[in-house]
């Protein structure tokens, strides 16, 4: 029978990967200061943040849309629980 892990143990490992993780991301792609994309410019940094602007946007529309129908569905279902039962 094999014990478990301590749970100090598997904590370390896992700060241990994220530093590293941290560390070493910005040299992953970058060439001479030069990433994948690219240099980075003005118009780069703008659709970037215009992206993300919409993202935001179509996701609470989304979600929201969700919501509306479980509700409706937790209350019809409410209803017909009642007049049945």
């Amino acid at each position: 029978m094999k014990l478990p892990a301590r749970p100090t143990a598997i904590l370390l490992a896992l700060t241990a990967a994220l530093v590293s993780a941290l560390v070493s991301a910005p040299l992953a792609f970058a060439e001479n200061g030069v990433g994948v994309a690219g240099p980075t410019t003005d118009k780069t940094i703008t659709f970037f943040c215009f992206g993300v602007i919409a993202f935001f946007a179509v996701l609470v529309i989304v979600l929201s849309i969700v919501q509306g129908r479980l509700e409706a569905r937790k209350e019809r279902r409410k209803f017909d629980l009642q007049r049945y039962g």
